[in-house]
């Protein structure tokens, strides 16, 4: 899905706006404390969060599974005079090839459900905390699970967006699986003056709650863990918050 969205992706997201709400918080979690901190970016899409924290003077480097999202991550951190270092590479694969000396690692924009399986999700997290030097932090970022499946949201809010006489929309919906897990489409709606050209994307995805999601972090060695309910830093509550964003800290 991801190789196929990686050309719509920064127009579907207002990067302006969500890097202005969200990196205050980071930098909150990440403070540089008289020297530059070492930030690795997991599933980092098209690369905006690991640039603007690059402009900033941190360290950074990006991860993705997607080829056509690391070309783009690429693109984008040349266009903007940073140097970051982007490879294609899954959860699972990052200390391995990036090493484990980080102060920080991010898994932002509901990138963690792309995990599918238990075993999986412990191997990523094992990962994670392999990548963090002792007591560096691990800040993930995924929508509120617990809210969506007690409400049966399946519709999210539409997005759309306009490049001269182009017009595009993105719609974003789920189908609710037999076996537990979601099916999330994407469907691109393009014009130009004339008829709709459509373009449907789905992938599926694991629901995590929060019960079982602190668990595996605590299984996976982390000593210290805190939920919000946005990248603002808002208290969470398990049946209203948007998302759930956990900042969980590798024992010393």
């Amino acid at each position: 899905m991801y190789d196929d969205f990686s050309a719509d992706y920064d127009r579907f997201v207002d990067w302006p706006a969500r890097l202005a709400a969200e990196l205050p918080f980071i930098e909150r979690l990440v403070p540089q404390a008289g020297s530059p901190r070492d930030v690795l970016d997991a599933a980092c899409g098209t690369g905006m969060h690991a640039i603007a924290l690059a402009r900033r003077g941190y360290r950074v480097a990006g991860a993705d599974i997607s080829p056509e999202m690391i070309a783009r991550a690429r693109a984008n951190a040349a266009a903007a005079g940073v140097d970051v270092r982007f490879e294609v590479a899954g959860f699972g694969e990052l200390s391995a090839l990036f090493g484990t000396d980080f102060d920080a690692v991010l898994c932002l924009g509901n990138s963690l459900p792309h995990v599918l399986t238990p075993s999986v999700l412990r191997a990523a997290l094992a990962d994670f905390a392999a990548c963090l030097r002792p007591g560096g932090v691990l800040l993930i970022q995924n929508l509120n699970y617990d809210r969506i499946l007690a409400r049966r949201e399946r519709w999210m809010e539409p997005q759309a967006r306009r490049e001269g006489e182009q017009e595009y929309l993105f719609l974003r919906f789920y189908d609710f699986d037999p076996d537990g897990l979601l099916t999330f489409h994407v469907i691109r709606l393009c014009r130009s003056g004339g008829p709709w050209e459509q373009r449907v994307m789905s992938t599926c995805l694991w629901p995590l709650r929060r019960a079982e999601l602190v668990a595996a972090l605590e299984g996976a060695g982390f000593a210290r863990i805190i939920l919000w309910g946005d990248m603002q830093g808002t208290p969470f509550q398990l049946e209203e918050s948007p998302n759930l964003v956990i900042g969980a800290w590798k024992e010393l």
